[in-house]
């Protein structure tokens, strides 16, 4: 388990804002990382903001985008991931550009469990099928 984690963890339970205010938790992740937080809103697609936010924070390496996808290029591969390590899964299909990004907590034959923001609209632990997994990412 490492910071970032942890980090992650003690967020569990942020939620976004029904409506037209923002959690200014959440717009805090895209300003912290240089993104202009008054353009974005908290429906905004905020996967990798968090995981980002939670590695920044804490001195670890991270992609600096808001794709899940550039979790792809930081770290190492594994295939023995422990949890705190990064789990990037493709969305729509394997070939799109989309994905999401979250924090490894452990698996099963068919599932993977992850501690991720903007699991439906929070930050908490959701189980996802196997076959969506892209990768597993070792911070170095």
């Amino acid at each position: 388990m490492n910071a970032a984690f942890n980090k992650a963890l003690g967020l569990y339970g942020l939620k976004e804002i029904v409506g037209k205010l923002d959690n200014p938790k959440i717009i805090g992740f895209f300003n912290e990382l240089g993104f202009d937080g008054k353009k974005m809103k908290d429906e905004t697609a905020w996967c990798s903001a968090f995981v980002n936010w939670c590695c920044k924070t804490v001195g670890l390496p991270y992609s600096g985008k808001l794709n899940a996808r550039s979790w792809l290029k930081v770290g190492t591969s594994t295939t023995n991931p422990q949890i705190g390590d990064i789990v990037v899964l493709w969305r729509e299909s394997r070939s799109s550009w989309k994905g999401h990004v979250g924090f490894f907590v452990r698996e099963t034959s068919r599932h993977i469990y992850i501690l991720g923001g903007n699991q439906g609209n929070a930050v908490n632990i959701k189980a996802y099928n196997k076959n969506r997994l892209l990768e597993y990412r070792k911070l170095d």
